[in-house]
């Protein structure tokens, strides 16, 4: 049976731009996963690995214009927005280079021998050590930046880990350019290609995963698709830690005293956040409590107004499409929904988009309108109009895990009156990242950024963004009473590398 081919399609028109590959057999991830684990050792270097990551970003910068204008052909998420994502990309790989440089991430710490501790302490050094091979499943609606050369790439890659890429099947094409640069770069510095493979197709993602050889996984896409692969690799017989990134409804709570300060402007900045990039972010703005009252009913108007003037988009494809269509619908149809701004189809093959209002009462307690705190992709959000803090507060306590969790207080309440300290209280527990008077959408890729959160907004309690995700990808190895001439040199005593290290107790840089 031949394998099936993988096209390129135009979300744009649904129609078919090229074929671009064929799905992966069973025996060409197998020799994928080899390619990479037979890479591990080129990798040892980390001089050799910040090089290459830097050059990574320099030759991707040198092909922007054909990778730009290859996914906005296939993504229709517009060259601006593209040209600003592989900025972030190119960024991304020299932090994570100077991550490497610097040396902190993998956490030495020296103990020397010490008889009078109780009990006695031996001489024991300690650092990290990359996992091994790492699969990683590119995610739709970040073509570069959480695909083939995004953050879980170059994190895995500074670990000292090769990777497998699963290429996602709306942008095929971009995929290949850019495993095609990501080859160049390794070529340049003495490296072979399989430190970074790819492969097509969802049976060659499930595959990927069960390898015997892969030892870590890195995912961002649906709950559905993530849950599955999550299952498989703890049913392996070798359980692997599989970080997902599977979905968030992003709360947003807005106090009264923050709407009877500024209204218009929160309505504005919340439809501005919620139709961006088409509400195809994975931290769009999905459940927003507003009060009840004038001042709720001014946020409104200035949303409404906002979000009416907002011009139809295209999704990513036109299965994304149906399911937002299909949600939007699905949502209407309950109890006490109200559509300011119909949600719906804007075109044949675009979006409009619009935001649904409920009593906040209807969320506080398990019933048919639970679908309302489920995650609805695309340009959407629900407003909850609640009637005093009881009521907002049992809505919070409803909610499933997420990615962010925003709150917008009054200056005083900024200040440290009233609500502001429980508010925060109430929402650390739910989220990974809490906002206050800002938006979510926007991820800094910094060192002290987070990007996960509670389950379902990822499987693990690590990030995907910034410099600790390099994390994911390693393991604390402790030698004990070992001779230091056969200890690694990361852990002798002279410190032949220059590393920052703990000794004793004390940090030593």
């Amino acid at each position: 049976m031949a394998a099936a081919p993988v096209w390129s399609v135009d979300p744009r028109t649904g129609k078919r731009r090229e074929q671009v590959a064929v799905e992966a057999t069973a025996q060409e991830v197998d020799d994928a996963v080899r390619a990479a684990h037979a890479a591990r050792a080129s990798l040892a270097d980390r001089a050799v690995r910040a090089a290459f990551l830097r050059t990574a970003a320099e030759q991707l910068e040198a092909a922007k214009d054909g990778l730009v204008e290859t996914a906005d052909a296939e993504s229709a998420l517009g060259p601006v927005r593209l040209t600003g994502e592989l900025a972030r990309t190119c960024y991304q790989l020299r932090a994570f280079a100077d991550t490497v440089d610097e040396g902190a991430f993998l956490d030495v710490i020296i103990n020397h021998p010490d008889a009078t501790a109780t009990p006695p302490i031996p001489d024991l050094r300690r650092h990290k050590v990359p996992l091994g091979t790492v699969a990683v499943y590119a995610a739709s609606n970040f073509p570069f930046a959480f695909s083939v050369a995004g953050g879980d790439t170059a994190s895995a890659l500074a670990a000292g880990c090769p990777v497998v890429v699963k290429a996602h099947p709306d942008h095929p094409a971009l995929s290949e350019l850019v495993a095609k640069v990501l080859r160049r770069a390794a070529a340049a510095h003495g490296l072979p290609e399989g430190v970074v493979g790819l492969v097509h197709g969802f049976a060659a993602g499930v595959e990927l995963v069960r390898h015997p050889l892969v030892t870590a996984a890195g995912f961002t896409g649906s709950v559905r698709g993530g849950r599955a692969l999550f299952d498989a690799a703890a049913a392996r017989p070798a359980p692997i830690p599989f970080h997902g990134e599977l979905g968030s409804l992003n709360p947003v709570v807005v106090t009264e005293a923050a709407a009877d300060e500024r209204a218009e402007a929160i309505g504005a900045g919340l439809a501005g956040s919620m139709t961006l990039g088409v509400g195809q972010f994975c931290v769009k703005p999905g459940l927003v409590l507003v009060p009840s009252g004038a001042a709720g009913d001014r946020l409104l108007t200035a949303l409404t107004d906002a979000v009416s003037d907002t011009d139809a988009g295209v999704l990513l494809d036109h299965r994304m499409r149906d399911n937002f269509l299909a949600g939007v619908g699905e949502r209407a149809k309950l109890p006490e929904v109200e559509s300011p701004v119909t949600p719906g189809a804007g075109g044949e093959h675009t979006v409009s988009a619009g935001f649904l209002t409920v009593p906040a009462a209807r969320l506080t307690a398990d019933g048919e309108h639970d679908l309302l705190l489920e995650e609805c992709f695309g340009p959407v959000t629900v407003v909850a109009r609640y009637s005093d803090d009881a009521e907002a507060g049992a809505v919070l306590s409803r909610l499933p895990g997420n990615l962010t969790a925003t709150v917008h207080l009054s200056a005083g309440e900024a200040a440290g009156e009233g609500r502001g300290p429980a508010l925060l209280a109430e929402l650390t527990p739910i989220a990974g990242r809490v906002l206050v008077d800002g938006w979510p959408t926007g991820v800094a890729v910094a060192a002290a950024q987070h990007h996960g959160g509670p389950y379902p907004a990822t499987t693990s309690t690590s990030t995907s963004v910034g410099g600790t995700a390099i994390e994911r990808w390693m393991r604390p190895v402790a030698y004990q009473g070992v001779p230091e001439a056969l200890l690694p040199a990361e852990l002798r005593d002279d410190n032949p590398l220059g590393l920052p290290r703990r000794i004793d107790g004390r940090l030593e840089r």
